[in-house]
């Protein structure tokens, strides 16, 4: 367990960082090993469950979910969704395609046709002939307005308004220029008013008490921060070895007693058991197995034999003809070929 002190700063540090360095650590000590040893047991006992319950309930959930949720969305959308579509598609096609295709072929292009027809040589000449007096009348109307309008508007802009603009803007250059001393005669004033009434007062208050202050509660904060670290890993070393030890009485307490049973005394027990009770089961069972399938053989040959005496005592034995199941045809004299009667063998 390394629990020697961080290397010191290259600077030095005060007996302030000193003084308040042990103390601190000492109680975060305390403060911290019990923390840490409950955060290690809860981590263990939170890997247990995730090993052995969470992640198999989490698997059968995931199982569920799919067969619940997933496999009967799949089922209805192969099975049930695409054959609609396809047929909707088709019957789309036949509904609607088709009929808007010979509605836009042979209704629709003979109408666009038409009236392009109908633009090109009527509505185009007359838009040309409009055009034409528009802008006749618009060049009269432009004429008329420069007549009236913007000459007389410049030379109001040129010999009215733009000198009586020249005078309101000498004038207000100036009001400003009043203006602008005016504030900035106030500005200075409330700035040097502001500077020794509140400037000056807060900077000394902040140069000669909030910065010292800072200084010990920044080295305090510094300090506490490098306890609960180091306490931290010290905590883990402690637990660690709490961990260790309570494995250790635990192997020694129940596992090893636990194996030793099992290898001295449930392993010979076994082996005696299966060679004094489990084999001689087996071989009888083994041994009746096979008296049941020769008994069993020895049945059914005697069933077929059985059967077959049956059927040759009711029907004759097919290989060689018989009494049963033979018949003796004669052919009519007109068909005969003067060599006898002949045998017809039929099998029933």
């Amino acid at each position: 367990m390394d629990l020697e002190k961080a290397p010191e700063p290259a600077g030095g540090e005060g007996c302030l960082v000193v003084a308040i360095r042990l103390p601190v650590r000492i109680v975060v000590l305390v403060l911290v090993v019990p923390v840490r040893m409950v955060w290690d047991a809860l981590v263990v006992v939170g890997r247990f469950l995730g090993d052995t319950v969470f992640r198999p309930v989490g698997r059968a959930a995931l199982w569920v979910g799919r067969a619940v949720f997933v496999w009967p969305f799949v089922a209805l959308w192969r099975h049930v969704l695409v054959p609609l579509g396809g047929a909707l598609r088709r019957l789309g096609t036949v509904l609607l395609v088709v009929p808007a295709v010979a509605l836009y072929r042979w209704v629709l292009t003979p109408l666009g046709h038409a009236a392009m027809w109908f633009h090109a040589r009527v509505l185009t000449p007359v838009g040309n002939g409009l055009a034409v007096c528009a802008a006749a009348v618009g060049d009269a109307l432009l004429w008329l307005g420069r007549g009236l309008v913007v000459v007389p508007s410049v030379w109001l802009y040129r010999w009215v308004l733009s000198p009586v603009g020249h005078a309101l803007l000498w004038c207000g250059r100036g009001l400003v220029s009043l203006g602008a001393l005016l504030v900035t005669g106030i500005c200075t004033a409330l700035y040097w008013t502001a500077r020794v009434l509140v400037v000056l007062p807060a900077l000394a208050v902040w140069r000669w008490v909030l910065v010292p202050v800072g200084r010990v509660l920044g080295v305090v904060a510094r300090e506490v921060g490098a306890a609960f670290g180091h306490a931290w890993r010290v905590a883990g070393y402690v637990s660690l070895a709490v961990g260790r030890a309570l494995a250790a009485l635990f192997r020694w307490t129940v596992v090893e007693p636990a194996r030793w049973v099992y290898r001295s005394v449930l392993t010979p027990v076994g082996h005696v058991v299966r060679a004094v009770v489990l084999r001689p089961v087996a071989e009888a069972a083994r041994s009746v197995g096979r008296v049941t399938r020769q008994t069993l053989r020895s049945v059914g040959v005697t069933a077929r034999q059985v059967r077959s005496d049956v059927r040759r005592a009711l029907l004759g034995d097919p290989k060689r003809p018989g009494a049963q199941g033979v018949q003796k045809i004669k052919k009519p004299a007109a068909a005969s070929d003067g060599r006898g009667d002949r045998l017809l063998l039929t099998k029933r």
